[in-house]
């Protein structure tokens, strides 16, 4: 196997086996083979929308095949094959349509036929890997695998947004146009950078699609106060980031006796309205994902995984433990499309839940666009007066390399003036601080989940139309983690809206190479991270 589509990559240049997420050699290479039958899916799509054949009915299959792939959701081998199966016969049945227009002949990719049993699969997975398909160009295949992995982002956000009602044909559009195009040999550096940029402005539109839904489902957040403790009773916890699933597991749970619990990216979700509003939805436990193996055990009650950030379960919690929508552990119960969660509230009446009541504290969430923009003549006023001197974005992604202790240095060490906006798990090196506040205004205020970055985009364009100036001349400077592929459709995204001067870290992606991060660095200013103090005092002079 060869992955290094994560920052936790092997001695930062890729897992060869096993991947440092859990990842079997096996599911690497099916998860490879998935990607390779989605291209010969993709050149049959585009070829019916050339004859105004509709495809509409395979997008959100395509979206969330992407997503099985992404890092830390789909660990089961027999899935990823479903999916590889399941991808042939959505092509072959798009092919009839076809024909029954036009005589075509289709490539070798597009009449690929998957082996009938697993371990064959994993044998052609392997004839199709990343390193048995790498372009002899090396910058050439560090935008493609840029392009891939930007585009497991893109179909993340747009399969959230799938699955609250907001659709843009022009995403999916997209995705098979990328895909397809990973296969050319004749694409110039400018026109891969190009089509990485596009990544970037499609993902935006996954974004905007995934807030809309939100919203327009569970009310916009306001500001609310979250306990960190915990009530005495029977207790699930829901972890990953889908607000649905959350959604219609409090509706199932009404007067069953339960409190649920938030885990991970699932805290800003007591922010919403439509969810905020049941009693027995309490508090959040824990902290980021890669901390869950320690605490799944210590919790006692049935757990969730609604997305990706699953870890291998451990021996003391898996019969606790459900995944449902498109995550997979082998051996652990999977919630189907029905979201029948009786099992899940079985298994949490079972167990003893919590025998006492605890105190530990609160945070805030809730500060997505329309709370932040509804101060904003505050935040105006606060500048022009010398009250706020600066805003910082740290936010990304949270994982277990070494390094990461410099988010938590950097916001302790952020001058009393400045604020601090967050988002996603990132934020949990310093989710508890009592930074206190500028006139009312909290000095730390979280945004939302990394899916939320559409909200921190809008605020910095608002507040850039406030002042009359470019993004780029706000008093706001981005210090990014990154872990998965979400945060790179995210980066790329911030590229293609033109903003430089990026810090990010812990490390670079292994699939950067010297001369694509010179061509960052001259035209947009990114940098590594170096020390808190250093840093500060660049921004800052």
């Amino acid at each position: 196997m060869f992955c290094y589509q994560c920052e936790q990559t092997a001695q930062g240049k890729g897992c060869t086996k096993i991947g440092v997420c859990g990842k079997q050699p096996d599911t690497a290479a099916l998860q490879d083979l998935l990607i390779y039958a989605l291209k010969g899916l993709s050149e049959v799509s585009l070829k019916a929308k050339e004859l105004g054949i509709d495809t509409s009915k395979n997008d959100k299959f395509l979206f969330e095949a992407i997503f099985a792939t992404l890092t830390n959701v789909n660990f089961d081998s027999q899935d990823i094959a479903r999916f590889i199966q399941e991808t042939v016969k959505l092509r072959e049945e798009l092919k009839k349509d076809i024909l029954a227009k036009e005589k075509v002949e289709f490539s070798e990719l597009a009449n690929f036929q998957p082996a009938a049993s697993l371990e064959e699969l994993v044998t052609q997975g392997e004839e199709h890997s990343l390193l048995a398909e790498k372009d002899p160009n090396e910058d050439i295949e560090s935008l493609k695998q840029t392009l891939t992995y930007g585009l497991k982002g893109v179909a993340a956000y747009a399969d959230h947004a799938y699955l609250l009602g907001q659709k843009d044909p022009s995403i999916a559009d997209f995705c098979y146009q990328a895909l397809l195009a990973t296969t050319t040999k004749d694409k110039t550096l400018e026109e891969w950078v190009n089509l990485v940029l596009e990544c970037g402005k499609v993902n935006l539109k996954a974004m905007e699609l995934l807030d809309a839904g939100n919203t327009s489902t569970f009310g916009h957040p306001v500001p609310t106060k979250v306990p960190l403790g915990h009530k005495k009773g029977k207790a699930i916890l829901v972890s990953g980031h889908d607000l649905l699933d959350l959604k219609l597991l409090l509706e199932q749970t009404k007067d069953k006796g339960i409190y649920i619990y938030t885990h991970g990216e699932m805290l800003p979700a007591h922010g919403y309205p439509e969810l905020k509003k049941y009693p027995h939805f309490y508090g959040h436990y824990g902290t980021a994902w890669q901390n869950q193996q320690k605490e799944f055990a210590a919790f006692p009650g049935a757990i969730l995984m609604t997305t990706n950030c699953i870890q291998k379960p451990q021996k003391t919690y898996q019969e606790n433990i459900f995944t449902t929508g498109v995550v997979g552990w082998p051996g652990v119960e999977h919630i189907g499309e029905d979201k029948d969660f009786t099992p899940v509230i079985e298994k949490a009446l079972a167990l003893p839940g919590f025998a006492e009541d605890e105190e530990k504290g609160e945070v805030m969430v809730g500060f997505a666009r329309n709370s932040v923009l509804s101060v904003a003549d505050k935040v105006i006023e606060g500048v022009k007066a010398g009250k706020i001197r600066h805003f910082f974005l740290v936010a990304g992604c949270d994982g277990a390399k070494p390094g990461r202790n410099y988010y938590t240095e950097f916001v302790e060490k952020v001058p009393q003036d400045c604020i601090v906006l967050t988002l996603a798990c990132g934020k949990f090196r310093f989710f508890d601080k009592q930074l206190g506040d500028i006139d009312g205004i909290p000095r730390l205020l979280d945004i939302g989940q990394c899916n939320d970055a559409y909200s921190a985009l809008q605020i910095a364009l608002a507040l850039a139309k406030a002042f009359n100036c470019d993004v780029n001349d706000l008093p706001l400077s981005l210090v990014l983690s990154w872990y998965e592929q979400k945060a790179v459709a995210i980066l790329l995204t911030l590229l293609a809206l033109g903003i430089k001067n990026i810090k990010i870290g812990p490390s670079l992606p292994a699939f950067i190479t010297p001369n694509v991060l010179n061509f960052l660095v001259e035209n947009y200013n990114i940098k590594p991270i170096s020390t808190p103090d250093e840093d500060l005092k660049e921004i800052l002079g």
